[in-house]
């Protein structure tokens, strides 16, 4: 069998696993979660679920995946040979293929607004009302059609099979090597300049200071789901990128650094878009998902000094985000297909994605030109992701702590946070307990709210 494939740098892990669980999950969806669910009060919570329950089971799926040093059914195989177990990780595997398939179309909508943003599209000279009517327009016309979604759904696929097929270290540990810093650096100018706003007091205090009658049982769970959702967790990503972790990585200072740095974006994230919103008025807006990212912010940006540059500068930093999560996501498939069947990354790469180029422009023209198709109600787009985050992601969790906390080798845990009796894990314990009790009831509140 070939020498499993590992990150080279200690650096390029943590940037490849940081880019795995950042991605869309916090710089698209957490702020209209906040906004959703109270601003500050929902943030303090957040913070709460991703040390409490984010953390210790994300140290979880990294002992599954570097014990096992397979991909997400594999290390089940090797782990507990002849059970059933295996079929948590099909589960992850199938919910990971599932999110990529709209993921791909998020990225195409968020490359085709950073072309309009530079080329002058977005903001074009002589039109007036550079409003939430224009944008609502210009929104309609990225989905409505037919060529758009398809260009840009194509071209985003094609940019992963080139990453993907140069491996690990020269695909995705390099690819993380540059985008994370980048990430971070255009985040942190945008929140300087947000900052200055007139609003930003104001959006500060809604983002920092919590109101605590805005915590309802509602919140709690959504707080949960949103450090599911964030840290990638129930994907198999953590378990895939583990498995190719050398042997002396430190597990528990790994899994910290990546919580911090993924609060870190949040937090910019935040204190980004609420000054913003607070300063041109417009915290009344429907403020959710695509609109949030796709029409508010380009208002926004439309009533600065320069917006073409402050618009691009996002949606660079929205396409960064995008397309780390669709490599890391895509390779929970590819790495599957290599181990349990014995192909080579090229023919693994190719058999995940090339089927995406049907899949994924359906499902991007569902929003728009095959709207009219439902199933139990809805888009394909919506279909995809309620099923794979709502549904898949808290039953493989789940599955995951009791095989840790339950059923697996006795001694995993312990071996692997210790790397095995090299490091002291005085915290082992704390984290066996709340794999074995606390982490399953937490996420099966999240399986019976949806």
């Amino acid at each position: 069998m070939a020498k499993k494939n590992e990150f080279a740098t200690k650096i390029g892990l943590v940037a490849a696993t940081v880019g795995s669980a950042i991605g869309l999950g916090n710089v698209w969806r957490f702020p209209a979660e906040t906004q959703e669910n109270g601003g500050a009060a929902f943030l303090l919570l957040y913070v709460a679920c991703v040390f409490i329950l984010g953390v210790p089971v994300m140290l979880g799926e990294f002992v599954l995946g570097r014990g096992g040093r397979r991909d997400s059914v594999g290390v089940y195989k090797r782990l507990s040979p002849g059970t059933g177990w295996w079929i948590v990780g099909a589960l992850g595997i199938i919910a990971s293929y599932l999110i990529t398939i709209f993921y791909m179309v998020v990225a195409g909508w968020t490359l085709e607004y950073l072309v309009q943003s530079f080329t002058g599209t977005l903001y074009p000279s002589g039109v007036r009302d550079i409003s939430h009517r224009h944008f609502s327009a210009v929104m309609e016309s990225s989905i409505s059609g037919w060529w758009k979604p398809l260009a840009a759904t194509a071209t985003v696929i094609i940019l992963n099979i080139f990453i993907l097929l140069r491996g690990v270290q020269k695909g995705i540990e390099r690819l993380s090597n540059v985008l994370m810093p980048l990430l971070f650096l255009i985040l942190i100018g945008l929140f300087i300049v947000a900052m200055t706003l007139p609003g930003a007091d104001a959006g500060l205090e809604f983002f920092l200071k919590p109101d605590f009658s805005k915590i309802t049982p509602e919140v709690v769970v959504n707080a949960l789901g949103q450090t599911f959702f964030s840290l990638s967790l129930g994907m198999g990503i953590l378990v895939t990128y583990a498995s190719y972790y050398p042997i002396d990585t430190n597990l528990p200072k790994t899994s910290i650094t990546v919580a911090l740095l993924s609060l870190m974006v949040a937090l910019l994230m935040g204190a980004l878009i609420f000054p913003a919103v607070m300063t041109f008025g417009l915290q009344g807006e429907n403020m959710h998902g695509a609109t949030l990212i796709f029409m508010t912010l380009p208002e926004v940006f439309g009533q600065m000094y320069l917006p073409w540059l402050w618009s691009g500068l996002f949606f660079l930093l929205l396409l960064v985000a995008a397309i780390t999560s669709t490599v890391s996501i895509a390779e929970v498939s590819i790495a599957f297909l290599i181990d349990q069947f014995g192909m080579s990354r090229r023919k693994g790469v190719l058999i995940t994605l090339l089927p995406m180029l049907v899949l994924s422009p359906i499902c991007a023209l569902s929003m728009g030109p095959l709207s009219g198709i439902k199933i139990f109600g809805m888009n394909i787009f919506n279909l995809l992701d309620t099923f794979a985050t709502n549904m898949l992601l808290p039953i493989v969790a789940i599955g995951t702590c009791l095989y840790i906390g339950w059923f697996g080798p006795r001694r995993l845990l312990h071996s692997q946070l210790s790397n095995k009796g090299k490091l002291r894990s005085p915290l082992a314990g704390v984290i066996f307990f709340i794999l074995r009790w606390v982490a399953p009831i937490l996420i099966a509140s999240i399986l019976l709210t949806n």
